[in-house]
Order: structure tokens, then sequence, then C-alpha cells
């Protein structure tokens, strides 16, 4: 798939055996058949949206990392996918890529988990927003996508998914602000939010 094959991971990680195995690695984890949503398109695409912020980045690199492994670990029936995902990623660049960025990369990916980055975090506000900006697709591949999410958590009762559902979106619609990039904010933020708002008055008028 274009954005995610060995030559744009080289660019970040170098072209070594090790890497070669570990690329190979990653991407089968993105392509695990319980994935509908968080899969190799989902990579593609956050990369592809890191490459249109990475102006706003102070370390575009491990920026484009964390995005690689932010959701290598999924496990829809866990809470701990973040952290996971940050353990993969520490052990897995390890002689790929400096101690510093390993470092970036790990606390970039459990920054996922909230999507909160602090201010004047350059690097978490492209990472979160590229993750985020689904949220802002138009109404029926927003709809696509919601629908993808719940293919995921095909485990959960209608009941239990939509309680959970609904508390991740109260919390994103919670936040400062959904976006902390200029370019993302004023582009993405109201049809993100609206996007948000009517999920979620769907999920509250379904019976209980």
């Amino acid at each position: 798939m274009a954005g995610v094959d060995f030559e744009h991971w080289s660019e970040l990680a170098g072209d070594s055996p090790t890497s070669r195995t570990e690329w190979a690695a990653v991407v089968g984890a993105w392509s695990e058949p319980h994935r509908r949503y968080h899969d190799l398109a989902h990579l593609a695409a956050v990369l592809g949206i890191i490459d249109s912020l990475a102006g706003a980045a102070a370390d575009p690199a491990a920026v484009r990392l964390a995005a690689w492994y932010h959701d290598v670990a999924y496990d829809p029936e866990r809470s701990d996918n973040e952290e996971v995902s940050a353990a993969r990623a520490r052990i897995g660049l390890v002689g790929l890529v400096d101690d510093a960025t390993v470092a970036e990369v790990e606390r970039l990916v459990l920054l996922t988990a909230g999507h909160d980055p602090q201010p004047g975090d350059a690097d978490g506000a492209v990472l979160c927003d590229a993750d985020l900006a689904v949220l802002a697709s138009p109404a029926p591949a927003y709809a696509a996508y919601a629908s993808a999410v719940r293919e995921e958590y095909g485990h959960l009762t209608d009941a239990e998914f939509t309680a959970g559902r609904a508390a991740v979106l109260e919390h994103l619609l919670a936040l400062p602000a959904l976006f902390r990039t200029p370019a993302a904010a004023e582009r993405w933020t109201a049809p993100a939010r609206a996007n948000l708002a009517a999920e979620l008055s769907l999920l509250r008028a379904r019976p209980s």
C-alpha cells in the first residue's frame, strides 16, 4: 500500500536486515484480520496527513515513526493498547534510531490515548491532529468510520458499545481543542464537532 512500503519506512529507520524485519512485523500487526478501521489504510492516511502538517512539527521524523507505532497493538478487548504500542516501539526501534528519538516516539504514542497534548507540544499536536482528522470527514465517510469501529467492538452488546462510545465522544468534545495545529484547527474543527455531536445524539436516542 502506498505510503506504508519499505521505502518510506527506511527513510526513517534505515535499510538493514533488522530494519526490514521490523517493518515487516509492524505491517503484519497493522494487517491483523480483526481490524476494520485501525488498519493499514488508517496508518497510510495518518502518515499522509502528517506530511501535510509536518511544517508544524519540531521533529517530523519522530512524529512519522510514532504514527507507524501508534496503533501497532490494537486489541479492542484491552484498555492498554497505547501502553503496549509504546513498549513495542521502544523495543522495535532499538539500534535503528538514536535513544532520544526512541524516547520521543514512545512519548508520542502514549499521547494518543487521550489526544490532549500540552500547549507548545508541536510534535504531539501534529500526531494527534493527524490521528483525529477522520472526525472531520464528510458525513458518509464519517458514518463508514463509525460503522467500522462498531465492527471492531463486535464482542460488546449494543448497550455496552453505546455507553463506551458515548464516553469517547464526550471526552473528545470536552477537550480544550480538538485540533492543535493552526491549519487543522481552522479547517477541521467545525465539521468534526458537528460529526461528533450528531453521532452522540444518535447514540443517546437509542433505547437502553
